[in-house]
């Protein structure tokens, strides 16, 4: 299916961000209290990242919001606060709506290859991160909902990205919309 290779794409360059690029004690919600992403994303992490090993310091896709039938290019960059060895992993859900189409794990040292990078990722170097993915035209309309959870092989929250993006019929714009993290679960 179409969608698992954009969504992988999208949450390889944020998970591979985000488990390339360490988070350090001085990273909090932005000043406003949110929790989004730096950069021009729909992005947001799932919750506080202050103990996350990755820090992004911005992640930008062009276009943003995506579009069905263009070329999505990303751009991320950050610092990890630990080296990332073989052995982490993504864990990654898609959902349709109400309906869970993707629910899988997989190796991040297998993942962050597609993006150019290679394990084991060194703590405090800055990676800059690039991808252009062509998004198919038949991406059928509706809400998808996206979650990258990344750990490290000691299971240590590397990241955990969450967004929610909207595609409509053709002939109308797609939008992005955020949705903050579920409270209490």
């Amino acid at each position: 299916m179409q969608i698992l290779s954009v969504t992988t794409a999208l949450l390889a360059s944020s998970a591979a961000a985000r488990s390339l690029f360490g988070s350090s004690p001085a990273i909090s919600p932005n000043i406003d209290g949110s929790l989004s992403v730096p950069g021009k994303n729909p992005l947001q992490h799932c919750e506080d990242p202050r103990g996350d090993i990755l820090t992004l310091d911005s992640v930008d896709l062009d276009p943003n919001p995506p579009k069905a039938g263009t070329t999505l290019s990303i751009t991320a960059s950050g610092k990890l606060s630990e080296d990332v060895e073989a052995g982490a992993t993504v864990h990654l859900t898609v959902k349709y709506g109400l309906i869970t189409i993707i629910r899988q794990t997989a190796d991040l040292c297998d993942t962050v290859q597609k993006v150019d990078l290679e394990c084991p990722l060194k703590k405090d170097e800055d990676v800059k991160l690039t991808k252009d993915v062509d998004l198919p035209k038949q991406i059928p309309p509706g809400k998808y909902s996206v979650i990258a959870d990344v750990y490290s092989k000691d299971e240590k929250k590397i990241t955990c990205l969450t967004a929610t993006v909207e595609f409509h019929k053709s002939g109308k714009e797609e939008q992005i919309v955020l949705e903050g993290p579920k409270q209490g679960l």
